[in-house]
């Protein structure tokens, strides 16, 4: 009897002991979706929208990393609670799908792995999904969502995460603001809501530049909000009316220093990955019996799990792998293979005591936020300035829970993101990736995933260079899988090294950028450095070595996965471009890159004095031009970063470009 107590009682500990999604409610079915499009030998699509309640125990040592979630408030058997809003697309006959799960990490809680994988339209947070080219549906993936991001409001199609908050706690906070406008004055939303609304309690400052000194001249001022028309000043703690000052411009840096309240357990963002993905995959149903929709027959049907996040959501890929949560609470994997895209060496400002996980470090924006120190890279190495060892991939190796890897960046991730520090240690040498990891480098391609013609922004000074990297992505998320259920070994790294000739120091010569007319090469560079954050604001102290791909006479990158379009070019393509006049001039300008046309004719770039051939001198015809892009497809398609389906992708795309070629 006594042993039958022990049994029991181990039993129930068991249980309890592990976080489980607790109630998955489903809100609506839209079956079919699509306005019932058919997707291949797949057939029709159904659209799941989703109420997730997840329970975490803070005890389990899985989740004693999560900041703060030891004085979260708990339910009734002692776990802290969340609720995420989730989407699913499936297959309306799962016997037809390939039993994988799709997850994409949502960015600001939109969903866009359909704008890159599939070249679907920008859908935004108020429009519904776009299917494109239908490519993920074709090959059977059921597609899950789920919001994350718990400062992120749910409404009309964008995706949050409702998480606890902390009362009574209060911390010091920097809120950096940025107009890019020149309204004055403006009311600027804070972060979190400020302990006092005494306005000597805060200090707010401003600067031309990052690396400026702050300053707070006579006429800049500041108070709470108050809408005047009502008649009744109701100030809010959350807003700040902004006198600005003269002598500054559109993107001049406000930093805003307070007391706040009421953080938020953020850090819930990647038990929550980790728990709803881990019940779609291996659980039959919810703790009050609702099912898993992904059940064939009763049972799970999912064999193999993948996750893509791109930009924040990137860095958050990344972050999930380096805090352990690529293993669930019963001790099994959550994804076989990972993709964090356009991240570089960054990680994220989500797990900490008043996080601001909708931070991106630039060059000239939050350029000091939390969550970009080392480690960097995925090997476990040490770090020379600091003496600390450590690696994205330290945690996964001691529990076996390690995924396959693409590591994919852009050239912008080269200025605005560190990626040499994905393949160099902190004295700038070569390093080499874990087995499971391969990184790929789409050379002079855009942080942007948008396909669209390029455009121009008042605040950069240059084209927007909007190159598209759907074709390779579609091929590389297809060696993934079969590197995971096949153990095809995919294709090798395409990452600028120092042993490939490369990486070069940030300098303009050895890159060997041309010298355009009319066109500024970059003196900035988004560098970063061992960075005390235990004041405010932070202060920064020795500097990692920063390395820039080599560049052909044309500006184009040399190696990685180069596009058709930088084989065959009409144009340079880069990966940064630069503010404009009264925009923070000559400081990085976001993530665009820059488009900068080749002379369309001889005549035109000896009168110019451009050191790159014309597009005349280049090709005698537009059927020349179409060709020799057929053939670097081709090409492409040869060396495995490109699908059969894509095949005549960038040739129909050479066929409608206006290029100044007779036919």
């Amino acid at each position: 009897m006594k042993l039958n107590k022990i049994i029991l009682i181990t039993i129930l500990f068991s249980v309890n002991s592990f976080a489980e999604v607790i109630r998955f409610d489903v809100i609506s079915l839209e079956s079919p979706a699509f306005e019932g499009r058919v997707f291949g030998d797949v057939g029709q699509y159904q659209k799941i929208t989703a109420k997730v309640t997840i329970a975490v125990d803070p005890k389990h040592v899985l989740n004693q990393g999560i900041v703060d979630i030891d004085i979260a408030p708990v339910n009734d058997d002692g776990f802290v609670e969340a609720i995420a809003d989730v989407i699913i697309l499936m297959p309306m006959d799962l016997h037809k799908g390939n039993k994988r799960i799709f997850y994409e990490v949502l960015n600001r809680g939109d969903k866009i792995s359909l704008i890159l994988l599939n070249d679907g339209k920008w859908n935004d947070y108020y429009e519904d999904l776009d299917a494109g080219n239908g490519h993920l549906m074709n090959e059977g993936y059921s597609i899950v969502w789920s919001g994350w991001q718990g400062d992120m409001p749910s409404e009309k199609n964008q995706m949050g995460l409702q998480v606890p908050t902390i009362s009574g706690i209060t911390g010091l906070v920097s809120d950096e603001i940025i107009f890019n406008h020149d309204f004055n004055p403006f009311v600027a939303t804070l972060s979190y809501p400020a302990a006092s609304l005494d306005a000597s309690k805060a200090k707010l400052t401003v600067r031309h530049r990052q690396k400026d000194k702050r300053s707070s001249p006579k006429d800049l001022k500041f108070e709470f909000f108050s809408d005047q028309r009502s008649g009744i000043k109701p100030y809010t703690n959350k807003q700040i009316t902004i006198y600005r000052p003269k002598g500054y411009d559109a993107s001049a840096i406000y930093e805003f220093v307070y007391e706040a309240k009421d953080p938020k357990v953020m850090g819930l963002a990647f038990a929550s990955v980790r728990d709803i993905v881990s019940f779609l995959r291996y659980e039959e149903e919810d703790a009050v019996g609702n099912s898993n929709p992904l059940l064939i027959k009763g049972k799970p049907s999912t064999i193999y799990a993948y996750g893509l996040g791109i930009s924040q959501s990137g860095r958050f890929v990344r972050d999930f792998l380096y805090q352990g949560f690529n293993q669930d609470e019963k001790n099994r994997m959550v994804f076989d293979g990972l993709i964090p895209d356009v991240a570089g060496s960054r990680k994220t400002w989500v797990n900490f005591r008043f996080s601001q996980p909708g931070r991106w470090s630039q060059e000239h924006e939050a350029h000091l936020q939390p969550g970009d120190q080392f480690p960097f890279t995925y090997s476990v190495i040490k770090d020379h300035l600091t003496g600390i060892t450590d690696g994205i991939m330290k945690r996964c190796l001691e529990t076996d829970t390690c995924p396959k890897v693409f590591h994919t960046d852009t050239a912008t991730e080269f200025w605005q993101g560190r990626s040499s520090l994905v393949v160099t240690d902190t004295r700038g040498q070569d390093i080499d990736l874990p087995e499971n990891v391969r990184a790929y480098y789409m050379s002079s391609t855009p942080h942007s995933e948008v396909k669209v013609e390029p455009y121009h922004l008042n605040y950069c000074q240059y084209t927007v260079n909007t190159l598209h990297n759907g074709g390779p992505m579609r091929a590389l998320l297809h060696a993934l899988d079969l590197w995971v259920s096949d153990g095809v070994t995919p294709p090798e790294s395409q990452f600028p090294s120092h042993s490939n000739g490369m990486l070069v120091d940030f300098d303009q010569k050895k890159i060997g950028f041309p010298n355009i007319p009319e066109v500024s090469f970059p003196n900035v560079i988004n560098g970063i450095e061992v960075t005390d954050y235990s004041v405010i604001p932070a202060k920064e102290g020795m500097p990692y070595p920063i390395f820039i791909p080599k560049v052909d006479v044309d500006g184009n990158d040399y190696g990685g996965i180069r596009l058709p379009d930088i084989d065959i070019p009409i144009a340079t393509y880069v990966g940064w471009n630069i503010g404009s006049e009264g925009f923070a001039k000559g400081s990085l300008c976001g993530g665009v890159g820059s488009y900068i046309p080749f002379p369309r004719t001889k005549l035109e770039r000896i009168q110019t004095g451009d050191p790159r051939l014309s597009i005349q001198e280049r090709y005698r015809t537009k059927k020349e031009y179409i060709e020799k892009i057929r053939i670097a497809s081709e090409a492409l398609k040869n060396r495995r970063f490109l699908l059969e389906i894509d095949s005549n992708l960038y040739v129909n795309d050479a066929m409608q470009r206006d290029i100044g070629l007779n036919k």
